[in-house]
This record gives C-alpha cells, structure tokens and sequence, in this order.
C-alpha cells in the first residue's frame, strides 16, 4: 500500500468522515509497531493533560481538544475506555491511534477494560463496526491493535497511572514491567485488575469487586503502594464522577472522568486533568459538546446504543459508572 498521509487522515476524522477499512487495517498494523516498543509501564514528563473514559463520545473528545489544545502543542495521556456505549466508537478510536502514530512521544494510550475482544463484542463497538462498515474486519483490526497497549503510565516518577487500580499481586511497580501484556485481557490475575479494580474508601484492604472481575481497595492498600514505590499520587478513570472527577484518601488518588452526559442521558460532568511542574493539578471542567444535540440519539436509540441495553440496566450505569 502507498504511504499515507496522516495529517489528512485526522483531518478528515476530525470532520466525522470514517477511513476506509484498507487504510485502518494499515494505520493499525503501523501503530501496533509503535506500541511494541513501549515498557508496560511508560515515564512522561509533564506538562501532560490527563483524560478519562471517552467510550466513543466523539463530540466530545474534540471538545477535549478544543479546551485543552491540540496534540503536538499539548502532551496528552489517555487512561482507557476509548469505544462501547457512545455511537461514534469508530471515529473516536480511528482519531486517537492516528494522533498516537502521528505524535507518539507526545500521545499516550493506556489500555482500558473495554479494550478486549470480549468486552466490545456485547458494549456497541463490535456492532457498530458492522454497521459501519458491513463487516468485522475493522474490529479485528482495532481489537488486534489493543493487545500492544501500555498498562500504565509514570508522570515525572511520582504519579502512577492506570486505568483501574491496584493488585493484590502488585506491590512494585517493577513488577508491571515483567508482564506480557500483548494478549487479550485475562479474566483474572494482575492484568485484570489493573484494568478492572476500583477504590473503596470504606476499606483498607483488598476486597472481591462486584463487578466480578479486579478488586476493591482501601486507604491501606494506596498508602502503602506509595510509600514502597516512593509516589505521590495514583490517577485512574473507570468510574463515573457526577462532577467530572473525585479524589479519595486524603488526595492522594484521584479519579478523572471525560464522558460529559454519559451515554448520552447520565447528566454528569466531566474534566481533564493537567498536570503541570511541580506535581500541580488543575481539573477543567466541562459538559457536552454541543454536536450531541444535533447528532446524538434520540431517547430510544440511547437505550439501544452499546448492545441494546434495557432501561434499568443503563440507569444502573448512570449510578456505578463504568
């Protein structure tokens, strides 16, 4: 295949225009080595705004990009959770991995739950892409690109980041460095909950998460990560704040929220987090993208999206988060 042009590639995404497949099958293939040969565990240096689960938002991750700036003028980290549940997982997904190959010191991806081959097959990404596209081709494309995520992120060696939480089996961060991380997520192990634990600030220690995968962990367990890894602080996405995000156990975890008005019907907030020198933070706050109001669904189709979810089971989502 000729060489592309990736300038005019998110050019064209950032006009809601879908790549044709052959060119996401290149963009992929051209990204996954990229992604090869990063550590489990990647160091950035800030300035670098820090973004939560966007779940195929795509209205309102150019609204990201409009508050915060554009890639490469801005350092961007992604905590995860980029398809499933909004109507544009397509988009969203084509945008970041063309900035990610574009930019890629200046990109972060971080895996998510949802990026797994058995997750977006029931939450919207999987059908979309048939309907997009008449096919699973660009779902295997993507699904295959996943495999080759980093796990976590180190912002100026005192703030980790993760999509989820901690691990019964993690205490060093070094530990993470060891993993094999190009394979699906499995359904339990330290992998899993990196991707899949939550915080509980009615605990210290590790307890069995509902969502029957990963861990519920307590102040305990954060403080005593930090201390044996010298960190500050832990960042993470993977739960819906109504205000955009949260902070837990005197500040030293904080999690951040980028899906305005979830699934198109939540009403929550949502931010980004910049990270600038000196470990100062500084959450934007901001709602929805106005887009939404001419392109997005109608209630029925908000109850449809992501795999045809019933009304319970989404007003569940509205109050758990993801």
């Amino acid at each position: 295949m000729a060489p592309f042009d990736l300038d005019a590639c998110i050019e064209q995404l950032l006009r809601k225009q879908p790549l044709h497949e052959a060119l996401l099958r290149e963009i992929c293939e051209k990204t996954k080595e990229v992604l090869m040969r990063e550590s489990n565990v990647v160091h950035v240096s800030a300035p670098v705004t820090v973004v939560g689960d966007i779940h195929g938002q795509f209205y309102d991750l150019v609204e990201i990009f409009r508050i915060g700036g554009y890639a490469p003028n801005t350092n961007y980290l992604f905590l995860g959770d980029y398809v499933d549940r909004g109507l544009f997982s397509v988009e969203t997904i084509s945008l970041l991995t063309c900035l990610k190959l574009r930019y890629p010191d200046r990109v972060q991806l971080i895996r998510g739950n949802h990026e797994s081959r058995a997750v977006t097959q029931t939450y919207g990404f999987y059908a979309e892409c048939l309907r997009k596209y008449g096919n699973s081709h660009v779902w295997t494309y993507f699904t295959d690109m996943f495999d080759f995520l980093t796990l976590s992120v180190v912002i100026d060696d005192r703030i980790f980041c993760v999509h989820g939480g901690l691990s019964p089996s993690i205490h060093s961060i070094d530990q993470i460095k060891v993993y094999d991380r190009f394979r699906e997520i499995p359904h339990e192990g330290p992998m899993a909950d990196l991707v899949w634990s939550d915080p509980d600030p009615e605990k210290e220690d590790f307890a069995i998460s509902p969502r029957g995968a990963g861990y519920t962990f307590g102040s305990g367990v954060v403080h005593k990560f930090l201390e044996i890894n010298n960190m500050s602080h832990i960042l993470r996405a993977h739960q819906l704040c109504m205000e955009g995000y949260s902070s837990l156990f005197d500040k030293h975890l904080s999690t951040v929220w980028s899906a305005p008005n979830y699934c198109y019907r939540c009403g929550n907030s949502a931010s980004i987090l910049e990270v600038g020198p000196g470990e100062s933070m500084y959450f934007n706050v901001f709602e929805a993208a106005p887009e939404n109001e001419r392109d997005g669904p109608s209630q029925q189709a908000a109850q449809n999206a992501g795999g045809k979810v019933r009304e319970s089971i989404l007003m569940s989502i509205c109050h758990f988060g993801n």
